[in-house]
């Protein structure tokens, strides 16, 4: 079993996580089982499948699990810029969220990429 929590995609998988929480905080109370839990499911999505694959015996099997990862981050892109269209939100925090985002994405493929090999 690898150690997951030494891993910067975890890592910065916890942040944006922590961070999506921050910003669905000032979201309208209609959206409390809307938007903001379809925001807070994925951000939570991104760390737990790297950690739940890094049990995993095979590199296959490891990578399978980095993949729902990097599914999760594009379903929550896709949230955060529809956040951003509403103005939900603390506007700083979501679009520094949103550039996170985007630097997991790539280092998810790269990780990925690595396991393929």
């Amino acid at each position: 079993m690898r150690n997951f929590k030494e891993l910067r995609i975890w890592q910065k998988g916890m942040y944006i996580a922590v961070n999506c929480f921050k910003i669905t905080e000032d979201f309208p109370k209609e959206e409390k089982f809307g938007l903001s839990l379809k925001i807070t499911r994925a951000s939570v999505s991104i760390p737990s499948n790297i950690a739940e694959g890094s049990s995993r015996s095979s590199e296959k099997d490891y990578g399978r699990f980095i993949e729902i990862s990097l599914g999760s981050s594009y379903e929550l892109e896709t949230q955060l810029l529809l956040a951003q269209r509403l103005s939900y939100g603390k506007p700083d925090l979501l679009n520094q969220t949103i550039v996170d985002v985007n630097d997991e994405q790539k280092m998810l493929m790269g990780f990925g990429n690595k396991l393929k090999k």
